[in-house]
């Protein structure tokens, strides 16, 4: 057993290329272990929200430096031994009026940038593919809309809810035989969501059982999945490869182990996988169209 594990270790590591190698595709969206940055933008929703927390970034820093100057002046300024006798007076207008007006400005200047991209978010285009994402405790249920389609997505290595969450030979041995790494246990799935590059696609979000939360953070799109309702998300990837999201609604016991993938390949490849898919009447592993 533990030359197996030794094996497959080394089969993970040397064939890492990183899954480009097994899986044809990049991983592109992935977190990073104590990464504080975000992942690489594959739609243009992203791209907005990352420049939009950019420039936050920036006004929040001036404002931070702007107040602890602010307090060091006044603790230099008006100490009991700089001033032993304070002023009486109660009010200042002209100081009240820019305290007021100042972060109304702020405000205004920050709503003139954000609006604009919630409104591009939530303003669904029409679509070149729709499909329905169903949350459920702890797996997605995907349905192709008009394709007749339709699977569930496990973790591979579900469930994982003993407490015991170590990655075992068994478990390693499955995500190498699905194309993954060592660095994708706990993200990756036995099925994914695969979609043509630069084509928009909807998700019809709902929950089948509880509240859930639909996340692809490289595509910069969140939405909950709610019983008895269908909420939509857009986006249009712009980039080849593989993409990992997460529940990101807290959802029971296993919240944590209920992953998302997403493969975004060529057109080609999609129409290819899509057929073969229909015909098997399930999904496909989209590994064989990309080798063929």
């Amino acid at each position: 057993m533990q030359l197996k594990s030794t094996l497959l270790g080394l089969a993970a590591t040397f064939g890492a290329a990183p899954a480009f190698a097994q899986n044809a595709l990049e991983t592109v969206g992935r977190p990073t272990d104590a990464g504080i940055g975000f992942q690489p933008a594959a739609t243009e929703l992203a791209r907005d929200l990352q420049w939009l927390d950019g420039m936050i970034l920036i006004i929040i820093t001036a404002i931070v430096l702007f107040v602890t100057a602010l307090l060091a002046y006044c603790i230099v300024r008006y100490n009991r031994r700089a001033n032993p006798n304070p002023a009486s007076f109660t009010h200042n207008s002209p100081i009240e009026i820019a305290w007021t007006v100042g972060p109304i400005l702020i405000l205004v200047f920050i709503g003139a940038f954000s609006l604009p991209v919630l409104f591009k978010q939530q303003e669904i285009p029409e679509s070149d593919l729709t499909i329905k994402v169903t949350g459920y405790q702890w797996y997605w249920g995907y349905e192709y809309v008009g394709e007749d389609l339709a699977y569930d997505g496990y973790m591979i290595g579900s469930p994982f809810t003993g407490g015991d969450n170590r990655m075992s030979p068994e478990v390693e041995e499955q995500l190498i035989e699905a194309g993954y790494t060592r660095e994708d246990f706990l993200l990756a799935t036995d099925t994914a969501v695969v979609v043509p590059v630069g084509k928009t696609v909807v998700m019809q979000v709902t929950g089948g059982d509880v509240i859930h939360s639909w996340t692809i953070p490289a595509f910069g799109v969140k939405q909950d999945a709610v019983p008895g309702r269908l909420a939509e998300l857009w986006f249009e990837a712009e980039r080849e490869g593989i993409y990992f999201g997460q529940c990101s609604e807290l959802c029971g016991l296993a919240h944590a182990y209920m992953p998302i993938t997403v493969k975004v390949v060529s057109e080609e490849a999609y129409e290819a996988w899509l057929a073969a898919s229909k015909e098997e009447g399930t999904y496909v592993d989209v590994r064989s169209v990309l080798t063929n």
